[in-house]
């Protein structure tokens, strides 16, 4: 398996328009094949930290996902208004 926690630093201006985008992201990418776990997360202490945990069955799976049209929209459009920054883990 493998587990990104991908760690997003965005302005308050830019806030509400990428966690929208990351929430888009997270309902489209739960539908992707051998995705396991997928879910955006909210800092309880920084208003300018959101984070997106992602966990999938294999690196087939997520090379896909990384193709899928909700990625390629979504992810360039997150990157526009934040900072991101990726950790991988595999198990």
């Amino acid at each position: 398996m493998i587990r990104l926690n991908v760690f997003i630093q965005v302005s308050e201006s830019n806030r509400a328009v990428v966690l929208e985008a990351a929430k888009e992201l997270v309902a489209s990418s739960l539908k992707d094949k051998g995705c396991i776990a997928y879910d955006v997360f909210e800092s309880a202490t920084r208003n300018d930290v959101l984070m997106i945990c992602e966990t999938w069955q294999d690196a087939e799976s997520l090379s896909a996902h990384e193709k899928a049209e909700h990625f390629v929209t979504l992810v360039p459009k997150i990157q526009g208004l934040a900072s991101m920054k990726l950790e991988k883990f595999d198990f």
